[in-house]
């Protein structure tokens, strides 16, 4: 429908893909807007184009579990530690499975933060993520100050202690999903 009403070129990503290259969102966005404007047929859209819309540009269409969109906050004014860790716990350097991550400034607030995406949190967990920085946040002599969810949460991935071990600053019962669910539908999910 995107092509079809909108003229808009459609990628395919994650479980979407229609190419192994495609099947992570980097990927596609690799080289940016540029890239999309060259005529290589490898980076064709998957439904629509061969050009860009003039003003929309084009979009990414994904299939993929819940990602989970996590900080965790650091006692400390100096952005190196939380680089550190998010270099070493990223999987891309080598770190844990399936976990993106950025070491971040919050000047605001004199603090850094690991600021990460779990993108599947049923190969690495948030507390498995939270143990692993709080263990290499003390071996470099700074405290965990706690941490903050950005969005939701699938309740499977709280663990048996419903997600207490992570600390997450203002929880509530709705920043779980299945609970935003049954609020909104008015529905009980199994």
């Amino acid at each position: 429908r995107l092509w079809a009403e909108l003229r808009v070129p459609s990628y395919f990503y994650g479980l979407a893909a229609t190419t192994p290259a495609r099947e992570r969102l980097e990927h596609v966005r690799r080289g940016g807007f540029e890239e999309l404007l060259k005529s290589d047929p490898s980076r064709s859209p998957d439904v629509g184009g061969p050009r860009i819309h003039p003003t929309a540009g084009a979009t990414a269409v994904g299939v993929r579990k819940p990602l989970i969109a996590w900080n965790v906050e650091l006692a400390t004014a100096d952005v190196q530690p939380a680089k550190r860790i998010a270099r070493m716990i990223r999987e891309s350097s080598g770190g844990l499975p399936a976990v993106k991550a950025l070491g971040l400034a919050l000047p605001t607030r004199r603090a850094t933060q690991v600021s990460m995406n779990l993108v599947d949190y049923e190969i690495t967990g948030p507390q498995a993520v939270f143990d692993r920085i709080s263990e290499l946040a003390a071996a470099q002599g700074v405290a965990v100050v706690d941490s903050e969810l950005i969005g939701l949460i699938p309740r499977g991935a709280l663990g048996q202690d419903g997600g207490e071990g992570l600390r997450i600053r203002d929880f509530s019962p709705l920043m779980i999903l299945e609970n935003r669910i049954e609020e909104e539908l008015g529905v009980v999910l199994d």
